[in-house]
């Protein structure tokens, strides 16, 4: 059975730096990639949607299913976040 996400899930903690932190360009006005773990262990990402510009550039074994979203991020949100997310 295909992974489903479940959009009960609530926002439970911020993985990183809040966008304001990381940029000072970001005011609570802008909208700014962030990162987030959601109440049952899923993690949301805010970011561009690019799905239509790399849907024809996917690497092999790479697909999109039908309500997925290719979204780009820049690294340094990661960057920060990492000390957030556990090794594995």
């Amino acid at each position: 059975m295909a992974w489903q996400a479940d959009p009960s899930a609530l926002f439970d903690r911020r993985l990183g730096q809040s966008p304001q932190e990381r940029d000072p360009d970001c005011d609570d006005k802008k909208t700014c990639p962030d990162m987030w773990r959601l109440t049952n262990g899923d993690v949301a990402v805010i970011g561009q949607d690019l799905t239509e510009v790399y849907r024809t550039r996917l690497p092999d074994g790479v697909a999109l299913d039908t309500g997925e979203r290719l979204v780009v991020i820049p690294g340094i949100v990661l960057d920060h976040a990492k000390k957030d997310i556990p090794d594995a």
